[in-house]
């Protein structure tokens, strides 16, 4: 298959719109309509694994983290950035990223670590918001289920746990077609009355071409009147960070020693413990503190993420344990998941996980 088609279908669950305006995730190095037998994942593209791609005869690499977060303004190999870059391009292979996209999706880093800790009913901590929208349109009624029906298929009506969400009301159209129109209903250079129905959908921006086509195809009129509205409330499949549960409370020495055997944690850097049982808890790939203010606003008693300051271990105030693992260690997973991810869709690609341990921090023990 080609790049795109692999890239695509990443996008579809993780848009690249759905990134922080730093980060720089999509293709990086490559051609998308470049043929391709085989991919290598891993979470740092350093010249490591450039080379074991090479060794493969890989064409493709799915990292992570970016290889470029900033703009390149020479290529003479100063740094290892640029190494990477030009080997890569020396050895036709492209490179792919999919970093804080796939952070903010319900599926993505911070639910690979929910799952891998056991939590349940868990979900988004902080919710985006301006990421749904709303449409309205109108349909008469002989044709209002097979319009719905069309619309569903796409991707709308879809709120929290439940789908095929819409809202209408009955009321009555009025038009007249002139002379050149080709009415569905109604006679030309007449007012027509038609009874209608007014069916109201929300769903994600992303999805918004494919839902507008599904309209436009499954409605009858020639002329299709529909509206289109920006909605700023939070969109709870798509945010930082995740909060869960344990099935049962664990005592907080043991619940960090479970942690730190489940996440392969060297160590972990914790506030003091309240010798009180952990039942509720918050997490976050990468690194976290920024979400400390949601993780104590949501009653967890633990938030699990990394890259915490010093002086941000006095935010925790004595109202949450923070427990900082590493980053490395808080994402190393996320490689498992772009596996699992891809392989559902295309079993039968060749894909290789990295042998590279790419933490380029290392514990003295």
């Amino acid at each position: 298959m080609k790049i795109k088609d692999l890239t695509d279908y990443l996008e579809e669950i993780a848009p690249l719109s759905y990134q922080e305006s730093y980060d720089n995730a999509g293709l990086i190095v490559g051609d998308p309509n470049k043929e391709i037998s085989s991919a290598l994942i891993c979470l740092d593209c350093v010249e490591e694994v450039i080379d074991e791609a090479i060794a493969h005869n890989i064409d493709l690499i799915i990292a992570h983290h970016p290889i470029v977060f900033k703009g390149l303004k020479k290529l003479n190999g100063k740094d290892y950035v640029e190494r990477v870059v030009i080997k890569a391009i020396k050895n036709d292979i492209a490179i792919y990223a999919i970093h804080t996209n796939l952070d903010h999706v319900s599926v993505g880093v911070s639910k690979k670590i929910c799952d891998k800790l056991g939590l349940v009913n868990t979900r988004v901590l902080a919710p985006k918001d301006n990421l749904l929208k709303k449409l309205v349109t109108f349909v008469p009624q002989s044709h209002k289920e097979q319009v719905k029906d069309s619309i569903f298929a796409a991707g709308a009506g879809k709120i929290g746990n439940y789908s095929e969400c819409s809202f209408e009301v009955n009321g009555q159209g009025n038009f007249k077609a002139n002379e050149d129109a080709d009415p569905f209903v109604g006679e030309k250079n007449k007012r027509h009355t038609e009874d209608e129905t007014r069916v109201e959908f929300i769903y994600p921006a992303t999805l918004e071409k494919a839902i507008i086509n599904a309209l436009l195809k499954s409605h009858p009129y020639e002329e299709i009147a529909y509206d289109i509205y920006a909605l700023t409330i939070s969109y709870s499949e798509v945010g930082a960070g995740m909060i869960g549960e344990l099935e049962q409370p664990m005592k907080e020495a043991d619940f960090l020693k479970m942690v730190k055997n489940n996440m392969k944690a060297d160590v972990i850097r914790h506030t003091k413990l309240f010798d009180k049982e952990i039942r509720k808890v918050a997490v976050c790939g990468g690194a976290g503190s920024f979400l400390l203010k949601q993780a104590i606003s949501s009653g967890a008693h633990i938030y699990i993420s990394a890259d915490f300051k010093y002086h941000e271990f006095f935010d925790a105030d004595g109202k949450i344990i923070i427990a900082d693992i590493g980053h490395f260690e808080s994402e190393q997973f996320t490689q498992d998941l772009l596996l699992e991810i891809i392989q559902k869709k295309f079993p039968n690609f060749a894909l290789r996980l990295t042998v590279q341990n790419t933490n380029p921090i290392k514990y003295l023990s």
